[in-house]
């Protein structure tokens, strides 16, 4: 199936892929950490084989060694069945390549851990094309807030209103890039470049302030 847009450099685009028939993707935390690894290691113009590497090495001491990075990552959640990545295409392919790498390297993890074959996601991942700025800037409370629906599944016809239990949960949830951009100090962080996106969010209190005000007056999150 075609895309509805072409990947064209400079522009942002949301990313998502679901595990085949919704199997979860995500089994234990050992799982999100080496997609979160992946994610890292994969935004690169070289071939690295993970299992390969090093032990106990963060991304800071791989950061100069990485080369040139494929695409610039704003913002990403992962999910137990789906992920969600917000990037800007840096150069042509830039997506194409780091998604081809990404789901490859993840896949070939979990089938070899899980003893299976054959597919783990849908037939293709999809996108969207941030192509307006209140769009964009709605990507990053919908992709931060999704792991809210792991506390109460039904939490927009609920109305979750307890703004203070959402934020601890969310700072503590390891496997999205909420932390970051409240001022969590991770070496995970290395894995964006928020530079690169439009400063909406001046300060973490903004952002965090920002990303509620979504719960409250935003009925499609």
């Amino acid at each position: 199936m075609a895309r509805p847009h072409i990947f064209a450099p400079g522009e942002y685009y949301h990313l998502y892929s679901r595990g085949i028939e919704k199997r979860n993707i995500f089994v234990d935390k050992k799982d999100y950490e080496r997609f979160i690894k992946i994610l890292f290691f994969c935004n690169s113009d070289k071939s690295i084989v993970i299992r390969d590497l090093p032990r106990g090495l963060t991304f800071v001491d791989h950061l100069n060694k990485r080369g040139e990075t494929l695409i610039d990552i704003g913002a990403y959640c992962l999910m137990p069945n789906h992920f969600h990545i917000l990037v800007k295409e840096k150069a042509e392919k830039g997506i194409s390549l780091f998604m081809q790498k990404l789901i490859t390297a993840y896949t070939m993890y979990f089938n070899s851990k899980y003893s299976r074959k054959g597919r783990l996601f849908e037939s293709s991942y999809k996108s969207t094309h941030a192509n307006y700025d209140e769009y964009l800037k709605y990507l990053f409370a919908y992709i931060h807030l999704n792991p809210i629906k792991l506390i109460d599944p039904e939490w927009k016809q609920n109305k979750l209103r307890n703004t203070e239990k959402i934020k601890k949960y969310l700072v503590g949830y390891n496997f999205s890039s909420f932390a970051d951009y409240i001022g969590e100090s991770r070496d995970s962080s290395l894995i964006l470049n928020s530079a690169e996106f439009p400063e909406y969010f001046t300060t973490p209190n903004n952002y965090a302030d920002s990303i509620f005000e979504w719960i409250e007056s935003n009925p499609e999150v």
